[in-house]
């Protein structure tokens, strides 16, 4: 690894791991990023150079939307030639949905770009808060031959560094919040910190990065169950602007065959809107024709989510219709592999 010193920014957007508790009164406050390493002097061991920058406003996770995964890109695009890594403070909740969104926005993306956060306060008393920081921030820091070891976005919690457009967050109540069913992670920390170089994402660094900003929110998403009514669908597939629709499926892509469903997504795919599979299942992969009860979604021109997340499924939907792929080209778009979000199959 390279001895020099690497400038990393941490942008902090909310959420738990920005906030401390007032041991007076026991309410829990924002934390002042500016005193970062007065309060946490165990960064200074640390051999790299860190700037903060935080949301005007910092929000919790549960309002995060496109118009605030918009601003941390252009906060990143603004520092990216000024900074070697990025660190992303972001609360848990929405973690996957940004962190997903933030790996199809930064195309061409050189340096990492690492989400964390925290299920206890960066003040508590066994708080996961400082180990989840400092490694990320040391994750965004490896470099090797002066070029960043990592070049892809990120998602670093509880001793393990995940694509982040492999994750989803599974558990409210463990400090290992995160899982990736269906891509081993990156690296992982322990006494030592063991990065899987074959794992890691290997963009084409013949092109400067390139930031998108438009997304397109006009998409539901629709979860079958066994009962789900012929008038729900239909309330669905009316709503107004609609472009797109995820259907989660059960098992490795199967659905009901009553006549009425199959009707209604033939009715609306022939009128241009996009109907994508995806499992209910937490690993696995969607495999339309394995079935008889998938067979018909193939035969309908329905599209394949194959083996990515919700998370990840939902933010590239949003980065395609927002690109503006013309509705003949959108199929074999959303089922190429673009920032590692797919197995390929």
């Amino acid at each position: 690894m390279s001895t020099a010193k690497a400038n990393i920014l941490l942008i902090y957007t909310g959420g738990t791991i920005g906030m401390i508790k007032d041991f007076r009164t026991g309410v829990l406050k924002a934390f002042d990023f500016k005193t970062l390493l007065e309060k946490i002097p165990e960064l200074h061991l640390l051999d790299c150079n860190i700037d903060t920058v935080s949301f005007e406003k910092p929000i919790d996770s549960s309002n995060m939307n496109p118009l605030y995964w918009v601003q941390i890109a252009e906060l990143i695009e603004d520092h990216y030639e000024a900074f070697d890594g990025f660190v992303v403070l972001h609360g848990s909740d929405t973690m996957s949905y940004t962190a997903s969104a933030l790996s199809f926005m930064l195309e061409n993306l050189e340096k990492p770009v690492v989400f964390t956060g925290s299920q206890l306060p960066i003040g508590d008393l066994r708080t996961d808060a400082k180990e989840n920081l400092i490694t990320s921030i040391q994750m965004a820091s490896l470099q090797e031959n002066g070029m960043a070891v990592v070049k892809e976005v990120c998602l670093y919690f509880e001793y393990k560094l995940y694509r982040a457009n492999r994750t989803t967050k599974l558990n409210a109540e463990h400090f290992q919040a995160f899982a990736s069913y269906n891509y081993p992670e990156l690296a992982e920390s322990g006494v030592h910190l063991k990065i899987n170089n074959d794992y890691l994402y290997k963009p084409n660094l013949k092109h400067k990065l390139k930031v998108h900003k438009s997304l397109n929110e006009n998409i539901a998403v629709i979860r079958l169950f066994p009962g789900i009514s012929e008038t729900l669908l239909k309330s669905i597939f009316a709503a107004p602007k609609l472009k797109a629709v995820i259907i989660e499926t059960y098992g490795s892509g199967n659905c009901t065959t009553e006549k009425w469903f199959l009707n209604i997504l033939q009715e609306h795919i022939a009128r241009r809107i996009h109907v994508i599979n995806i499992t209910q299942c937490l690993a696995g992969r969607v495999m339309m024709g394995r079935y008889e009860t998938s067979s018909a979604l193939k035969n309908l021109g329905v599209i394949s989510g194959h083996d990515m997340t919700m998370e990840a499924a939902i933010a590239k939907l949003m980065f395609l219709l927002g690109a503006g792929v013309s509705p003949t080209m959108f199929k074999s778009a959303y089922e190429m592999d673009l920032r590692g979000e797919l197995s390929d199959h």
